[in-house]
């Protein structure tokens, strides 16, 4: 098991829980997703996230679209 602190935080949409920081990711090994520990804006609850479920938020100057919502 690997934890890592990231440093800067990484801007993210959480599917179902809206925009946020990631500011840690757990990897449990090749067996399993990464998990990513993030801070939801809106109600300042901290998850930890299936890698499935986090989406990098959009960023005009990147030129990456904001995230699609998921089908």
């Amino acid at each position: 098991m690997a934890f890592q602190q990231l440093d800067p935080t990484i801007p993210v949409h959480v599917v179902d829980k809206g925009a946020g920081f990631a500011f840690a990711v757990i990897d449990y090994g090749q067996e399993h997703t990464l998990i990513w520990v993030t801070a939801i804006d809106e109600t300042g609850e901290i998850w930890c996230v299936p890698n499935p479920q986090v989406r990098l938020q959009g960023n005009w100057t990147m030129g990456r679209a904001r995230p699609s919502p998921p089908k």
